[in-house]
């Protein structure tokens, strides 16, 4: 009952959430720890507004959205899974090359450490998702995220902290402007960044190749999303409460996780070092793995709706939905595979601060897009049917999120957001 939503808390935790957590948690302290609870919450706001349209209609969002928005929406998703793509792709290949370098310094250039472990990370993942089919690849997202999960939390604990201070950031919703002049922002990294973004739209994939198809499954798919959610909840707030006992001034994406683990070594001693080391690059390379497999099936659903809504005479139907899963052995999933492990290797030879950036950015955009299209296709009974239609606190919920990722964005777009770059 839970694969495809802890598939989902691997792949939605990466070196953002590492990086943007800890060294907000470093500035502002326990104060912020309620932050990473409602981004986790929002994000299961979003994610069961898409399960719940794929459930209720049969259709996957982005053909629910080519057939009720018209083909432009196609096109555009297009360029922007393409742009999205490399950006992740050269972010995820690049941090993956930084963390086995770290862990592993056997070349004494870290350029040269860093493009080895960032080919082979990439190598082992395409060879994982092609040999082992889907079976294999939620066995092994489920081994790495128990050795994040286990490793970060378990640190979190070593780091001794105010329990009493980790309740009051729990439950008090405020931000210490006191401590920092961007408290605003780093409230929004912790809030923004935890959970993944593109990647939410896999979900509905994923329980295809489980065979969930059809509104009876909705309660599963809650559940499911709860656990999920909640994993990634306490994973954020175990970040929050790592960076809060540490004093960070300086560092940025793998570079910021580096710092983090050698100021660990310093308080806690070497052990808790190389446990958050060895936690961090589990989650890193969960995310590349997860992000690997789970991006072409994007793309296989683009290519699917080009040829079935390829003629005028086939754009109204509407009411023959494409419900079985992907094919993962067919050459287009397999050539965006690839693509997607290759092309983005470009990246190891730029400016890793260069990549995260055009990350961030990407990323911001997404969340308000999705909020917007949940509050249309899933607004109106005649598509859902009145049973699965927004709740007025739904459309509340969903309204709120709209406008707070339109602030989050224009916030990354004019700061960058420089810790997760």
């Amino acid at each position: 009952m839970l694969g495809p939503g802890l598939l989902v808390a691997a792949t939605g935790v990466g070196v953002g959430d590492i990086a943007g957590a800890g060294f907000a948690g470093s500035r502002l302290g326990y104060a912020i720890l309620w932050a990473a609870v409602l981004g986790s919450f929002i994000k299961f706001v979003v994610n069961e507004g898409l399960t719940r349209w794929q459930l209720a209609t049969g259709q996957t969002l982005l053909e629910g959205a080519v057939l009720r928005f018209g083909r432009p929406v196609q096109w555009f998703f297009l360029a922007y899974l393409l742009v999205w793509s490399f950006g992740v792709g050269s972010a995820l290949i690049s941090a993956c090359g930084i963390a086995g370098h770290a862990l592993l310094p056997i070349f004494r250039d870290a350029q040269r450490g860093k493009v080895v472990w960032g080919i082979a990370h990439s190598a082992v993942a395409v060879v994982l998702i092609l040999r082992g089919g889907f079976k294999r690849f939620e066995q092994a997202m489920t081994v790495t995220l128990v050795v994040t999960f286990v490793s970060v939390i378990a640190t979190a604990v070593l780091s001794r902290p105010d329990w009493s201070a980790v309740a009051k950031g729990l439950l008090i919703w405020r931000i210490p402007t006191e401590k920092a002049r961007d408290a605003a922002q780093w409230t929004l990294v912790v809030m923004g960044g935890v959970g993944g973004t593109l990647t939410m739209l896999c979900y509905g994939y994923w329980i295809r190749e489980q065979g969930r198809v059809g509104p009876e499954f909705l309660r599963t798919c809650r559940i499911d999303l709860s656990v999920s959610y909640a994993v990634t909840a306490l994973f954020g707030v175990s970040m929050v409460i790592i960076g809060a006992g540490l004093d960070l001034t300086e560092g940025k994406g793998t570079g910021l996780i580096l710092k983090l683990a050698d100021r660990l070594g310093e308080v806690l001693g070497r052990p808790v070092r190389w446990a958050f080391l060895i936690g961090a690059w589990a989650a890193i390379f969960d995310s590349l793995l997860g992000v690997w497999q789970s991006v072409p099936y994007l793309f296989c659903d683009f290519w699917n709706l080009c040829k079935r809504y390829g003629s005028a005479a086939n754009q109204t139907a509407s009411d023959a939905p494409i419900s079985a899963a992907v094919n993962t052995r067919s050459p287009i999933y397999r050539a965006y595979l690839l693509a997607l492990a290759s092309v983005p290797m470009i990246g190891l030879w730029l400016s890793f601060v260069y990549v995260q950036k055009s990350y961030s950015l990407l990323g911001a955009v997404v969340m308000p897009l999705l909020a917007l299209a949940l509050l249309i296709l899933n607004g109106r009974s005649a598509w859902v049917g009145r049973q699965y239609r927004n709740r007025p606190l739904t459309v509340a919920v969903l309204v709120a999120i709209l406008l707070f990722f339109v602030y989050a964005a224009y916030v990354t777009i004019r700061t960058g957001v420089e810790v997760v770059a």
